[in-house]
């Protein structure tokens, strides 16, 4: 039998690597894997529907749904996600102190409907009671004019958002322009130590522990999907690139806490892990649609609160249904 190839877009992530650098074979298949920055292949992949599968933003998979616009089939495998305490910052001289605050502040976002973006206004409306309309909101590219959002949306009722096409969030932040901004990527002017910029949360380690133990959610950012059209043609890539993905997880966790060596360079990686494991189990990163669920019905829930998507979606229905029970010996 002639494999299959396939394309298959996606970050370099430890939990990946085995299956990118080919220690993990996806049966019938010849996958040529590119990796890139998520912010190319999500633009490249939901403007022009360039790879045949690839790493997409979890929100704008939900937010194109809800429109109607469904060319890709997801698989239960989420390989970004994360806590987003860290990625607030804010302008020293704007008074800002803790989230209730930001009230009436100009707040700088990349993309009003990235999926950082939607979990953190969910936070603030929910553990701190300032929902998206009591705050301005700015939108620029961090660190380069221009950047647009990714997915067709209409900005709900009651709430200002401005577009800054000519200028940069890292510009804005530094000199006062926005009082403050939440990206994933930290402005460069934090970076060089800029007496400006801070974090909004110092010790954001502990409040995303907190938020944790309150919550149980481990924020999910990305999922891979595959285009519909060669999903419907082969269904069995669906199972058979979850098996790849999953056993390639499994590599990476076994990798983690090898106490023989280091295979990550920070001396207590092991304590971390144990840590980790101690307060968030084992399975601290879960692939499947169960173990997930109530992860994506919180972000789901968001994207209709703040009137991102207007109706209900099925989550059932967006993932490969091959992949809701996987075949066990």
């Amino acid at each position: 039998m002639t494999p299959l190839h396939l394309t298959v877009a996606c970050e370099d992530y430890d939990r990946t690597r085995p299956f990118k650098d080919g220690i993990v074979k996806a049966e019938g298949l010849e996958v040529n894997y590119l990796v890139m920055p998520v912010e190319e292949i999500f633009w490249r992949m939901m403007k022009y529907e360039e790879f045949d599968v690839s790493e997409l933003s979890m929100g704008a998979f939900l937010t194109a749904a809800a429109h109607g616009r469904k060319p890709f089939v997801a698989i239960p495998v989420f390989p970004s996600r994360t806590f987003r305490h860290r990625c607030i910052f804010v302008n020293t001289t704007s008074g800002i102190q803790r989230v209730e605050d930001l009230r009436g502040k100009r707040m700088g976002v990349p993309e009003y409907s990235m999926t950082a973006a939607v979990w953190l206004r969910g936070l603030f409306q929910h553990e701190y009671g300032v929902p998206p309309s009591e705050i301005h909101w700015v939108q620029a590219g961090e660190e380069h004019p221009g950047r647009k959002d990714r997915v067709d949306f209409e900005m709900p009722a009651g709430v200002t958002l401005e577009s800054r096409p000519d200028t940069t969030l890292n510009a804005m932040i530094e000199s006062g322009e926005v009082d403050a901004m939440m990206s994933p990527r930290m402005p460069t002017c934090f970076l060089q130590g800029s007496p400006n910029v801070r974090r909004l949360f110092p010790n954001y380690r502990q409040a995303e522990m907190d938020y944790f133990k309150k919550t149980g959610l481990f924020p999910i950012m990305h999922v891979i999907v595959i285009k519909r059209s060669i999903y419907e043609r082969e269904p069995w890539v669906a199972q058979t690139l979850y098996k790849a993905f999953c056993e390639a997880k499994e590599i990476c966790m076994r990798d983690l806490y090898d106490t023989n060596i280091l295979r990550v360079s920070l001396p207590w990686i092991s304590a971390e892990y144990e840590d980790t494991r101690d307060l968030m189990t084992a399975d601290y990163w879960p692939y499947g649609l169960e173990p997930n669920r109530a992860n994506l019905e919180t972000l789901h829930a968001y994207l209709l609160e703040q009137g991102l998507i207007k109706q209900k979606l099925d989550l059932d229905e967006l993932f490969a249904r091959e992949t809701v029970e996987a075949f066990k010996i």
